[in-house]
């Protein structure tokens, strides 16, 4: 299952604004890192698994670079749980 052009934009636009990286305690949000995009194509990639699923491998799959690109750690190790379970239900909306 994949989304369509207008359904991608809107996850994207949903992921921007509601999700975030956290670092010591500071949160940066996924549309200002300019990873919204990617996770939206990564999660829309999945929708099939389901939400739980989509979101999780996702997570994993979108790489986050480091210190100008030297090191890349998933997106999993760099969001809180709570950001998990508020990604779970955001796409939830879209595997129905």
């Amino acid at each position: 299952m994949s989304l369509d052009a207008a359904d991608l934009r809107e996850l994207t636009t949903s992921l921007s604004d509601r999700l975030y990286l956290q670092i010591a305690n500071w949160h940066l949000y996924l549309g200002d890192a300019g990873l919204a995009e990617a996770l939206a194509i990564e999660c829309s990639a999945r929708l099939d698994q389901g939400a739980a699923v989509a979101a999780r491998q996702a997570l994993e799959a979108v790489q986050v670079p480091l210190a100008g690109g030297s090191t890349r750690l998933p997106l999993a190790r760099l969001i809180p749980a709570v950001q998990l379970r508020d990604l779970e239900e955001i796409l939830e909306e879209h595997c129905r």
